[in-house]
């Protein structure tokens, strides 16, 4: 498949039902029609979403099991395909021999690209002991036929920052498809972009996406666009038209729901405003995350709710599933 590295790809979240036990499992169903009307989405202009990212930070990908994990994309790879989108997923591990193995099993449930974090050790790796993390998983996805982008997200992940130095180098490795930065200091993909204005850098932090845009960055993976796609695949139009005036008043129409994107509850928060913009406040707080306090879900559904009165004043609500 010729991935489109120019648009935004939604993060979509993993939707959960009650057995009687009480215990949650995966909803397939839900989650899958979930992913299908977010790609059926389209921007003022006609794009659509480029790709589609499962079990991801929020699609609750630390909370499931490998089984779990591998199945739900395995559900998601069916829609991707109906809609000839990529598959992305991400990959962490304490041992590149241990990443590898994550890689190839990625490859074998239907994922095009990997997101590959930095490695989940305590100690910090050296910069030749990161770039080798790296290069085997590079290595790996050239065995099996899938891409890798390194993912730099120290604010989010809260360890191992991605030097610019590194990512230069990894940027250059033959099955390196793009970078993803989810950094707030963009001023890192212009410096890139300098030395390489071939390079496919995405933005993976919805406050930023339309200064990354201006930075250079070709595209984004979108949390807030789960929840009111038509706004940001028609925000990404104008980025890549470079009408900024335009691009602004939507990332402005989204600043209070998008602030949550860059917060540590992100996936508990935005999961919960999926479900109030679905009427599906239950669904929206099944998770096997955090349980959220009333004043936090309070504070999520004005956030909500003022970002949706701001988008209908533009036009940009869109459809519901």
């Amino acid at each position: 498949m010729s991935i489109q590295w120019n648009g935004v790809m939604p993060a979509v979240f993993t939707w959960l039902k009650e057995t009687k036990s009480g215990a949650f499992e995966i909803d397939f169903d839900a989650t899958q029609k979930q992913a299908a009307s977010i790609l059926k989405a389209q921007g003022k202009n006609g794009s659509r979403m480029s790709g589609l990212v499962g079990s991801g930070t929020l699609g609750e990908n630390s909370y499931l099991s490998t089984k779990q994990r591998f199945s739900l994309l395995k559900s998601l790879s069916m829609v991707a395909k109906e809609f000839n989108v990529p598959l992305i997923s991400g990959a962490a591990a304490a041992t590149k021999e241990e990443l590898a193995k994550i890689v190839e099993g990625l490859a074998i449930v239907g994922v095009d690209t990997v997101m590959v974090m930095p490695p989940t050790t305590k100690a910090v790796p050296s910069e030749k002991e990161m770039y080798e993390y790296y290069a085997l998983s590079e290595t790996t996805a050239k065995e099996v036929g899938v891409t890798i982008m390194p993912y730099n997200n120290p604010d989010a992940a809260g360890y191992h920052a991605l030097s610019t130095d590194l990512l230069r180098r990894l940027s250059v490795l033959p099955k390196v498809a793009a970078l993803k930065i989810s950094t707030i200091d963009v001023s890192i993909i212009e410096t890139l972009l300098l030395e390489n204005k071939d390079l496919k850098i995405l933005a993976g932090v919805d406050t930023v996406t339309v200064y990354a845009g201006l930075a250079g960055a070709s595209g984004g993976i979108t949390g807030v666009g789960t929840i009111f796609p038509k706004a940001s695949i028609t925000m990404q139009e104008y980025v890549v038209n470079g009408e900024w005036a335009e691009a602004i008043k939507i990332s402005q129409a989204l600043n209070s729901l998008s602030y949550l994107d860059a917060q540590p509850l992100l996936m508990e928060y935005l999961k919960l405003a999926m479900g109030i913009h679905h009427n599906d406040v239950d669904g929206g707080l099944r998770t096997y995350g955090k349980k959220l306090t009333q004043q936090q879900i309070n504070d999520v559904r004005a956030r909500y709710l003022l970002a949706k009165e701001r988008l209908d004043v533009l036009g940009l609500l869109g459809d519901s599933f």
